[in-house]
């Protein structure tokens, strides 16, 4: 049975680092979640880590952690355990998820553990720019601010958090307004695992080939790249086109009564008629 999403538990996560880059020996210097589930807050965790590196001046600059705060601070070997077993069973969210899981693999790479490979990850920037298509810009701060919410981004791991789960609940009922709260439907959308939606599109793809050589039409469920608006269509196809940004099906839309091109990751729902 499909799960809405208010069913299911989310850890919302951010890092703050000692630099951009953990191929270059950057480390995490503080690392916070919130543990959700619907509306409600489970709980918190929230740590300062001792990277055993300085921080640089770019990354004091945004987030003033200075060496007097890490030197009394656990080091990585005693945090990463403790966060691992806070968000057994959830799945985690961040604002650039990409950018957090990364550091947060390379820490686990350093003691031996298991790296995550994403399968239970969304990325909440990912929702702003499907969701708030045309945005000047897409940081935190600003999408925060587009949504209503006041607060001041401080750039420190668990307030960003805080921000980022106001973020998060925004956009979710902008997903409820659409009728997007299935969780297959809100993972194909926001979820950050390339295998497991490279499948997903392959399977659309041999439906849109066969429904073009049997000359069947397909009737689609389709979130709208520039509006975001959420719409039943039915559709003869023609063609699926390739480019840098995607894969897309061309053809004729009944409902507009034109030629229309589809992105195939934005299709919710197809069936071949």
């Amino acid at each position: 049975m499909p799960k809405n999403i208010d069913e299911i538990e989310f850890t919302i996560f951010d890092t703050e680092t000692t630099g951009l880059n953990p191929s270059y020996g950057d480390r995490i210097v503080e690392l916070a979640g919130l543990r959700v589930k619907g509306d409600k807050r489970l709980a918190e965790f929230d740590e300062l880590v001792n990277p055993g590196r300085s921080v640089s001046p770019e990354a004091f600059a945004v987030n003033k952690i200075t060496p007097e705060m890490l030197n009394g601070a656990p080091d990585v070997k005693t945090i990463i355990p403790r966060f691992l077993d806070f968000i057994e069973g959830s799945y985690l969210c961040s604002y650039n998820v990409e950018f957090d899981l990364n550091f947060l693999n390379n820490e686990l790479k350093i003691i031996g553990l298991p790296v995550l490979v994403g399968g239970g990850a969304f990325d909440i920037l990912t929702m702003a720019r499907r969701l708030m298509p045309n945005q000047q810009r897409y940081s935190l701060w600003f999408i925060a601010d587009k949504l209503g919410i006041k607060s001041r981004q401080k750039h420190r791991a668990f307030s960003d958090v805080e921000m980022t789960w106001e973020v998060f609940c925004r956009l979710k009922e902008t997903c409820r307004n659409k009728g997007i709260m299935d969780f297959s439907d809100f993972s194909r959308l926001f979820g950050f695992n390339p295998a497991s939606l490279n499948d997903f599109s392959l399977l659309r793809l041999s439906q849109i080939e066969k429904a073009i050589s049997s000359r069947a039409r397909l009737r689609i469920k389709y979130l709208s790249a520039k509006g975001a608006g959420v719409s039943s269509r039915e559709v003869i196809p023609r063609e699926i086109r390739q480019d840098a940004g995607g894969r897309y099906l061309i053809g004729y839309c009944c409902l507009k009564n034109e030629e229309r091109t589809f992105k195939i990751d934005n299709i919710l729902e197809l069936e071949v008629v």
